[in-house]
């Protein structure tokens, strides 16, 4: 399963009810001691073979603090360990299907007005959101309606406190025509909108292959980052000596920005103990 496979099944009941369960005693217990200098989290759709209460509980266990990519029906099992959904679904339609096209801001208008207060009562924070794939639209065209299928999401983000973060995507591999697929582009989005709750979700993974130079990309532009995704490149495996890109240089580069969100991995494990390489890379990233 790939992310846009995932996308389709997670998100499609993104607006589903939410009951938020009692926080059972034993998994508020103290959590293995890290350094504290990360926020951790783990994308769920990377281990769809294993069920979310098990992820749940080996990723407590670990010391991470967060299931990424959740919807509102699976929020309830992540508090129910203790962990919180550090970027969770507010829509369901995907990544391929964005702010970018007009026709679909009413329906991203009625489910973000729905969500927001959701994921708020949730004690969640922050909701991702696409640009859509290009279609034919220039950069400068897809930029503007964008800006003006979000302005009145964001009027809603503000008055719940809530950040949306557009992720930055590779159109180059992995979602050939993704229109939000670098990150200059990603940043004249967040200053033409001007809004603290509108912001970048960086993806390591994908923007070494559209950008390349990922710390000083950081360092410039830490202040439209809301949250960081990680991945081996090339391959999208697991972030350890197989691949091109040393993630705790980047880790550290991170913090000394003092940067306060989460840093969700996202790779795809190669290995076949899954939970194994989920434990090597919070040890990497634990800078």
């Amino acid at each position: 399963m790939n992310r846009k496979q995932a996308i389709k099944t997670i998100a499609a009941s993104a607006l589903g009810s939410l009951a938020l369960p009692q926080i059972s005693k034993s998994m508020n217990a103290l959590a293995p001691e890290t350094k504290g200098n990360i926020n951790h989290s783990v994308c769920q759709w990377c281990y769809g073979d294993i069920a979310l209460e098990k992820l749940c509980e080996e990723s407590k266990a670990m010391g991470i603090k967060s299931i990424d990519l959740l919807n509102s029906t699976q929020w309830p099992v992540a508090i129910k360990y203790g962990l919180t959904c550090a970027m969770a679904y507010g829509s369901d339609l995907g990544l391929n299907k964005g702010f970018n096209e007009p026709t679909l801001h009413e329906k991203f208008l009625k489910d973000y007005a729905a969500s927001i207060p959701k994921a708020v009562d949730a004690g969640l924070k922050n909701i991702i959101c696409f640009s859509g794939n290009a279609n034919g639209l220039s950069s400068e065209k897809g930029l503007e309606n964008c800006a003006k299928g979000l302005e009145p999401v964001l009027k809603i983000a503000a008055k719940y406190n809530v950040t949306m973060s557009m992720e930055l995507l590779n159109s180059k591999v992995d979602h050939k025509d993704y229109q939000c697929d670098h990150t200059d582009w990603g940043v004249k989005l967040c200053e033409k909108l001007g809004s603290e709750n509108f912001k970048l979700l960086y993806d390591i993974y994908h923007m070494q292959i559209m950008d390349g130079d990922v710390i000083a990309t950081i360092n410039k532009n830490i202040k439209y980052i809301s949250h960081f995704h990680t991945g081996g490149v090339p391959g999208r495996h697991e972030i350890d000596e197989t691949q091109e890109l040393y993630y705790p240089a980047i880790m550290q580069a991170i913090v000394k920005t003092g940067f306060k969100g989460y840093v969700a991995q996202e790779f795809i494990p190669a290995k076949k103990d899954k939970i194994a390489s989920l434990g090597a890379a919070i040890k990497i990233c634990d800078v």
